[in-house]
């Protein structure tokens, strides 16, 4: 069983390195962090059951927020860029669920404007956890 799940994961990272690849759909935008408390959130107000047990979650910047249509989806985040040098792992994707707008989020973001606000879990997946802000590729699920 062990062996199957392991060529699931290597299918899922190949079509994944795939549709982040240049040639994708992707969109960038720039991505920031945020701590708790994570609730009464936009989407889901205060039901624990919002959150994946992973951690890895986001609040949706107004350039995704689709006026709550956003509530729900699912995307895959890598950092591509930031200001300072070995501020991202590249080679790392997050698959995170939008539960909140980050506009109204309970704790502010790190980050004004950002495309997408990461829970501190996904954010430190992908990029060091001292830097506000990151450019990011991302691509709905």
């Amino acid at each position: 069983m062990s062996e199957l799940r392991q060529l699931v994961r290597l299918s899922s990272i190949l079509v994944l390195t795939m549709l982040l690849s240049r040639q994708s759909n992707a969109d960038v935008g720039t991505g920031g962090h945020y701590d708790p408390p994570y609730t009464p959130t936009a989407c889901f107000g205060y039901d624990p059951l919002q959150f994946p047990s992973s951690f890895l979650f986001a609040a949706a910047g107004e350039g995704i927020w689709d006026n709550g249509a956003a509530c729900g989806r699912q995307y895959w985040v890598r950092c591509i860029s930031a200001d300072r040098p070995k501020t991202c792992n590249p080679a790392q994707l997050v698959q995170v669920r939008i539960v909140d707008r980050a506009l109204s989020a309970v704790s502010r973001s790190s980050s004004d404007r950002a495309t997408i606000v990461l829970s501190k879990t996904a954010f430190e997946a992908i990029a060091n956890p001292s830097a506000s802000s990151v450019n990011v590729e991302f691509v709905q699920v």
